[in-house]
């Protein structure tokens, strides 16, 4: 059963940024099936670096759009980015040091509520800034 299920209400209206983040959706879901499945290594371990380094990439994908468009609540934003990279980056040397096991349901709601509310809160504060700039 996924943890989180796209629907409208996430959408921010901007195609290439839904569409990431519908990836991201798609990769915490990947993560809590492995993870509830007791896959371990085979499929968590892959699965959450690919969660990372896709978080990464849209990340710097907002970014930039921010520095194009001169978002002037960017640094903000950036700072939660920066603030989940640095906790998922402690999650992952856990597992990797412990394995499989910390990935808890804990864990899981974290980023399913982290990525949720950041959809539904700082991301939803840029899209009349990003549309008023052309991208859609």
């Amino acid at each position: 059963m996924a943890l989180v299920v796209w629907s409208d209400k996430l959408s921010v209206g901007v195609r290439s940024i839904d569409d990431q983040h519908k990836k991201l959706v798609t990769l915490l879901n990947q993560l809590h099936d492995g993870m509830i499945a007791g896959r371990g290594k085979e499929v968590v371990g892959p699965v959450l670096k690919g969660l990372i380094d896709y978080t990464a990439t849209h990340f710097k994908y907002e970014e930039d759009l921010f520095a194009r468009t001169g978002y002037a609540d960017s640094a903000a934003h950036k700072k939660e980015h920066s603030d989940l990279v640095r906790r998922v980056l402690e999650i992952q040397q856990i597992y990797n040091e412990k394995g499989p096991s910390v990935l808890t349901i804990q864990v899981m709601n974290f980023l399913k509520d982290w990525l949720t509310a950041h959809i539904l809160g700082s991301d939803q504060k840029y899209v009349p800034h990003l549309k008023a700039k052309g991208v859609s």
